[in-house]
């Protein structure tokens, strides 16, 4: 029993790289329980799917991932945490570049376990600081990159993806709840309410502006 979880940055990347993770799954023999696609920074603790994944996990499952940068990118007490919480469900994880050595622990006693078991922790303690390192590292050098562009008078800030808040203004207009708008429109829920609050702000005072005869708006 597997449960999937798929992860990108932000509403304007693409999970479609990381769905091969679940056929890869089921041919490897694994029945999927549920799969996970989140919208989000890795460094986020509050990550909804993240959490609904951890709440839905039953004993004996795993998680499967691209990378454990996809799992996390928190500070290591913070990651050490969510693999506390895994771990309390009775749950693992199977990412690539982390050497699971459950099956082999399971199988061991004495010394042997206890050496097995440090080296096994070790080698995740490693995985999830490199992950962390990565995320710092990017955000340094973006941060460099931007104080270049700015001193040459070429920074403009971040562009916005007209065509996905079309999107999501439509889908809120039509009705449709947040969580189902992030869905539909392929982003986040905080970029639904943010893209929904600033449209509201704009239309709102719009209206007010505008004279009315016998209720009407003209």
């Amino acid at each position: 029993m597997a449960r999937v979880y798929l992860r990108v940055s932000t509403g304007e990347q693409d999970l479609r790289r990381q769905e091969k993770i679940v056929s890869d799954a089921r041919a490897a023999g694994y029945y999927i329980a549920g799969v996970y696609r989140e919208f989000a920074s890795g460094a986020r603790p509050d990550r909804p799917e993240l959490l609904r994944m951890v709440a839905d996990l039953q004993p004996g499952e795993v998680i499967i991932a691209e990378k454990i940068d996809r799992i996390s990118r928190l500070r290591l007490e913070e990651a050490e945490r969510l693999v506390a919480a895994i771990r309390e469900k009775g749950a693992r994880l199977v990412v690539p570049g982390v050497v699971d050595l459950s099956e082999v622990v399971s199988e061991s006693s004495g010394v042997p376990r206890v050496v097995l078991e440090a080296v096994q922790e070790m080698m995740l303690k490693v995985a999830l600081q490199i992950a962390r390192e990565d995320y710092e590292d990017r955000r340094e050098r973006q941060r460099q990159g931007i104080d270049l562009a700015k001193q040459a008078g070429k920074y403009r800030g971040c562009r916005t993806d007209g065509t996905t808040h079309a999107r999501i203004i439509a889908l809120r207009s039509g009705g449709n709840s947040i969580a189902t708008t992030a869905r539909l429109a392929g982003c986040s829920t905080a970029q639904v309410k943010r893209v929904w609050r600033e449209h509201q702000q704009k239309v709102v005072p719009a209206l007010h502006g505008k004279q009315t005869v016998t209720g009407a708006i003209i």
